[in-house]
């Protein structure tokens, strides 16, 4: 029995040895998975910027505006990149609003941006759309509310986020037209961009059948509008300026220049609604909007960036959105590929407005519901109920197909 002891230890040992010993040589042989491949995709952000003055204080637009949009967005898109191999980034660019926007531009092209979120005048948004459809390059326009961009001057390559002055227009009178306010006075200012939105106002109420009764323009002589002595005169004016009005049921203001426009409304010389860029006013988002998820969008921005949504951020998270969309169902970031897929009928993007959105084939402009609001609160959303379209509803608002000036190129 004694003997047989050290023969059972010795048999144990070897077999633990072979045991190790063949464990060992199964972990050499094991050959280690190689890593995943991660898809880089650098979105450019462009941006025309300096500080602006405003009538109120109020409406100081924040530093980060627009960009804040796409930087959440960029966060949303890595969140699902998890899962597809895919990184975004987010590389922000500034230039002066009336600077050259072509070397900033071609050195972000340089830096390898594929994709950008253009917030710039129509002229500087111009000035590179040919070079960014020879470079294979896709802009989204946030910022631009021209028609021209969308007509005349139109890009095969450069799609549009930012509703058109039309499109803000009409959602204004399908919604003075549903509440029986036919009889307008228009009052702008006398800038550019200020003619442009009278414009459309008054395309608007052709459409629409509403009727301007009466027009005045409104000089911008230079007075200082953010001392009292400016304020105080402008507002004494308001009262002056509306008193031989004909009868109306609303006041339509056309002054995205920040001239006089704040200080319409309880100001008038005979108690009247206001619309157009003051009082009820059209816009692609409103800080109030709770509808359609809404809130849990407004919630987590808050919580992000320490302030509310305004249009122009939700414009750029809408972009960096649709990039991140159309990447991850396209599974891969060939910009002609993701060109295609985005005119292509398979492609919409959700934005919480209630209906997922895409783009218009013949202009690349995003379809989309417009909010009238004031500053409180969503007053109501076109197209209005009753406005009826053979293809989209959403069609209602702006240039339909059968108007349009545009080819592509």
């Amino acid at each position: 029995m004694t003997s047989a002891v050290p023969g059972t230890l010795a048999a144990f040992l070897c077999f633990f040895s072979l045991t190790v010993n063949v464990s060992d040589a199964t972990g050499q042989e094991t050959v280690a998975k190689p890593e995943k491949k991660i898809t880089e995709i650098k979105i450019g952000y462009l941006r025309a910027y300096a500080p602006q003055l405003t009538l109120s204080m109020l409406d100081l637009p924040p530093r980060d505006e627009g960009v804040a949009g796409a930087e959440v967005a960029i966060g949303d898109n890595n969140t699902t990149g998890k899962f597809t191999n895919q990184k975004f980034s987010l590389d922000v660019t500034e230039v002066k609003p009336d600077g050259d926007a072509v070397q900033a531009f071609e050195g972000m092209i340089t830096k390898g941006d594929r994709y950008v979120v253009a917030d710039l005048s129509a002229k500087q948004l111009l000035s590179i759309a040919d070079i960014a459809r020879d470079k294979g390059v896709l802009i989204f326009n946030v910022g631009a509310t021209d028609d021209s961009l969308r007509e005349e001057d139109c890009r095969i390559n450069v799609f549009h986020i930012a509703p058109t002055r039309s499109m803000l227009a009409d959602a204004l009178a399908q919604y003075l037209m549903v509440k029986k306010w036919p009889n307008w006075v228009l009052l702008y200012g006398s800038h550019e961009q200020d003619h442009l939105y009278a414009d459309a106002l008054r395309r608007a109420a052709t459409r629409f059948g509403g009727q301007i009764v009466a027009e005045k323009e409104f000089k911008d002589t230079g007075t200082a509008r953010r001392t009292d002595t400016g304020a105080t005169q402008i507002q004494q004016q308001i009262s002056v300026f509306t008193q031989d009005l004909p009868e109306h049921d609303v006041v339509l203001v056309a002054d995205e220049s920040e001239v006089f426009g704040t200080y319409v409304p309880y100001r008038t010389w005979t108690p009247r609604l206001v619309a157009g860029t003051a009082g009820l006013v059209a816009s692609s988002w409103h800080p109030a909007s709770q509808q359609w998820g809404g809130i849990q969008m407004q919630s987590r921005f808050l919580k992000t960036t320490s302030r509310r949504m305004l249009s122009k951020d939700m414009s750029a998270w809408t972009a960096v959105r649709a990039v991140g969309e159309a990447t991850t169902r396209t599974k891969g970031d060939d910009a002609k590929r993701i060109s295609d897929y985005i005119r292509s009928d398979d492609f919409s993007v959700a934005a919480f407005k209630g209906q997922k959105l895409t783009f218009r084939k013949w202009n690349l402009q995003l379809r989309q519901p417009i909010l009238l609001g004031d500053t409180k609160s969503v007053v109501s959303t076109s197209p209005q109920e009753g406005y009826l379209h053979q293809v989209s509803e959403l069609d209602t608002l702006g240039v339909d197909q059968p108007e349009t000036k545009c080819a592509l190129k």
